[in-house]
């Protein structure tokens, strides 16, 4: 079975990579998701707390394997996790005080509650692999998992086979074999597509979108995922300290029109920051963001900016102008900023498009030159919005995130969201922080992510992961 996707295979390391590893099978973490998106046991059999919710036990699966046939034990599982607290990863952020193994289990210290522990622990960084992973340096020198796929040829960056595993402890896998290709180019994932060379090709633009949904031979997906397209603000800059500005970019964008022209999927219009695929994060009822230049002029008015002859607004004697950084990693993000230079332009804001290096988004955040940037957010960093909201609005915001700007009642209900609060009060909980951030707008939604896959006819028991933490081949069949 061949598989293409745009992701390459920069590095074997788990804190960079890793999530390659684990879409395919080959890693599995101590926590997964199941095909209903909620969270279930992964290495993990079963997992208890204390009563203080500071002591985790995870009680791992018996027979479990890696690649090389060594046992998967509490050690081993242990030895790789307290890597990962030493790399880049979200378990920095856990609270975790010690991990150990004690019976046959891994036990998690933490200093202070931590709710979301478990869908940290589902993060491919915090994959599990056999100790013989590892140089003597703590280097990677090989991912030799326990999953139903194995490693039979990697060519870093683009290519990657597996085989089936014969010792994995699970359910054997209808598909044998299956190679993995990255192919960063649209048009080459979208001719595999067509062509029938590629069985199961992730990303497509819009282009081949429209070739492809003609296709009989060709099984056709959009699923929507936890990820939203949005413009980040730089609140601490006073052309955007006012409120009303920031309400006025978001009244000026035809986020309809950017739905239908860009991403050809009407429905990928976002009305708030969450799309309805993350449950209770998205509130129902709340009142939508919408399309309405002449509110956005009056805005743009009340807080003082004044239209010249040519219809560019002044205040103070200054001009009106902005730069919206972006980055061309994801094809629709420089024309959805190029779409938005014009919208802007009829409220009178005079705006230029500069495509950057990605890198240069969290520079200029740090650096305080950045003024708008195009950015798409993933909010499945874990099987929990959660993650992402911790990196993006604490005090100081974040590289992707909240720029200048922080709010009292949202910190408030992100710690006791995070410190593990009352079950029945976090419904409410998550509607406080979505409800403060369509209100405030420090970073404006403007489209939400639609996955666009294919998939060869010849498929059969196929599903999509919307938190893209399997590709679910193991599920798959010839027909």
């Amino acid at each position: 079975m061949s598989v293409v996707a745009p992701w390459e295979i920069s590095n074997l390391d788990p804190s960079k990579a890793g999530y390659v590893f684990t879409r395919l099978e080959i890693a599995e973490t101590l926590v997964s998701v199941n095909n209903a998106g909620a969270l279930a046991g992964g290495l993990a059999a079963s997992w208890e707390t204390s009563p203080d919710q500071l002591k985790w036990q995870f009680k791992l699966r018996p027979g479990a394997k890696f690649h090389d046939g060594t046992p998967v034990t509490a050690e081993a599982a242990v030895k790789s996790l307290e890597r990962a607290l030493t790399q880049p990863g979200v378990l920095k952020s856990a609270n975790i005080k010690k991990i150990s193994a004690a019976a046959g289990s891994v036990v998690i210290e933490l200093d202070k509650p931590f709710a979301p522990l478990l869908a940290y622990l589902a993060h491919s960084s915090a994959q599990i692999l056999a100790p013989a992973s590892y140089g003597a340096d703590g280097s990677m020198k090989a991912v030799i998992g326990s999953g139903p796929y194995k490693i039979s040829k990697l060519q870093i960056p683009q290519r990657m086979d597996t085989e089936r595993f014969a010792q994995y402890d699970g359910k054997a896998p209808a598909i044998e074999k299956v190679s993995y290709l990255a192919a960063s180019r649209g048009e080459t994932r979208g001719m595999m597509a067509e062509s029938g060379k590629a069985d199961l090709v992730f990303t497509h633009d819009a282009v081949t979108i429209d070739r492809l949904k003609g296709k009989s031979s060709v099984q056709f997906h959009t699923i929507s995922m936890p990820r939203t397209v949005s413009l980040k603000v730089n609140a601490g800059n006073p052309k955007f300290a006012d409120v009303r500005v920031r309400q006025a970019l978001s009244l000026a964008m035809d986020r309809e029109g950017i739905a239908k022209a860009i991403l050809r999927e009407p429905t990928a219009q976002a009305t708030q920051m969450f799309p309805p695929s993350l449950g209770d994060w998205h509130v129902k009822g709340l009142k939508p963001l919408e399309h309405n230049l002449a509110q956005a002029r009056e805005l743009l008015k009340a807080a003082g900016w004044q239209p010249d002859a040519s219809g560019i607004l002044h205040k103070d004697g200054q001009p009106f102008k902005a730069t919206i950084r972006t980055f061309s990693d994801r094809p629709e993000l420089p024309r959805i900023a190029t779409v938005l230079q014009a919208q802007f332009r009829q409220a009178g804001i005079d705006a230029a498009v500069a495509i950057v290096n990605a890198g240069e988004i969290p520079a200029g955040h740090n650096d305080g030159t950045l003024e708008l940037a195009v950015v798409a957010r993933s909010y499945a960093l874990v099987p929990d919005p959660i993650a992402t909201l911790q990196q993006d609005y604490g005090p100081k915001g974040g590289d992707w995130g909240a720029m200048g700007w922080s709010s009292p009642k949202l910190l408030a209900a992100l710690d006791s969201l995070m410190t593990g609060s009352d079950e029945k009060a976090r419904p409410q909980l998550r509607s406080t922080i979505t409800s403060v951030l369509q209100t405030e707008l420090p970073v404006i939604p403007i489209a939400w992510i639609q996955q666009t896959s294919s998939a060869s006819g010849r498929i059969a028991n196929l599903s999509f992961d919307p938190y893209e933490t399997s590709y679910r081949i193991s599920q798959l069949a010839w027909k």
